[in-house]
């Protein structure tokens, strides 16, 4: 049975964990495998971020993907290409600041696909509010995932955000097992994990860790 647009954003606000692709820091994985792990693991959000492959390879990679997260009652997020996301018939897109207007995107995409965007700054989440369906409040901590990388936003950040947008949430950026907890004592309740989980020895075990973790501080509400 297939979610509705609002039950799939009730995943951002119960306490899951947005997982993403990133085959460069996989550990010689291919994003199919470590998909498969994540999605064996339990989790409930996917976004298929990869910046090294043709726009073909992505085609098919993301084809893949998007069968695997129907089989798993899971959702896919598109990074970035509004074509590949809409061709593949996922679920929704996220976009960067420095990516298509949220504004026409929508006009393109309408109101059956997700929209996500990344913010750095309160004002880019209070902008964001008009058309998005999600923030991705970035970066918490020193990230090297990007060529790059922004200077950290701080906890701080989180607290705001998590005080003062109407929007659903996901704190990203040099996220861990070790500082996870601080991040949702901020108020975050969707979290990426990027290195963390996709550069792990043992996916699954690494994902149960941090589930336990978001459980515990679930169980305190």
């Amino acid at each position: 049975m297939s979610l509705t647009k609002n039950e799939k954003l009730r995943l951002f606000q119960d306490y899951n964990i947005y997982c993403l692709t990133a085959e460069k820091f996989s550990k010689g994985r291919s994003n199919i495998e470590v998909v498969k792990d994540m999605l064996e693991s339990g989790i409930k959000i996917i976004q298929y971020r990869e910046k090294y492959k043709t726009l073909k390879e992505k085609y098919h990679e993301c084809l893949k993907i998007r069968k695997m997260t129907k089989e798993f009652g899971a959702i896919l997020i598109v990074n970035d290409h509004v074509d590949l996301c809409m061709m593949v018939g996922a679920d929704g897109v996220h976009i960067g600041q420095n990516d298509y207007p949220i504004k026409e995107v929508r006009k393109l995409l309408g109101d059956e696909y997700i929209i996500g965007v990344t913010a750095h700054t309160k004002e880019q989440i209070k902008e964001a509010e008009s058309n998005a369906d999600y923030v991705g409040v970035a970066p918490i901590f020193q990230s090297f995932t990007k060529d790059n990388p922004l200077p950290p936003i701080g906890l701080e950040m989180v607290k705001w955000t998590a005080e003062n947008c109407k929007l659903p949430f996901v704190a990203i950026g040099g996220i861990k097992e070790g500082n996870l907890k601080s991040v949702l004592d901020m108020g975050a309740k969707c979290v990426s994990l990027v290195t963390e989980i996709v550069g792990a020895d043992d996916i699954k075990n690494k994902i149960k860790k941090l589930q336990e973790i978001m459980m515990s501080k679930k169980a305190e509400f």
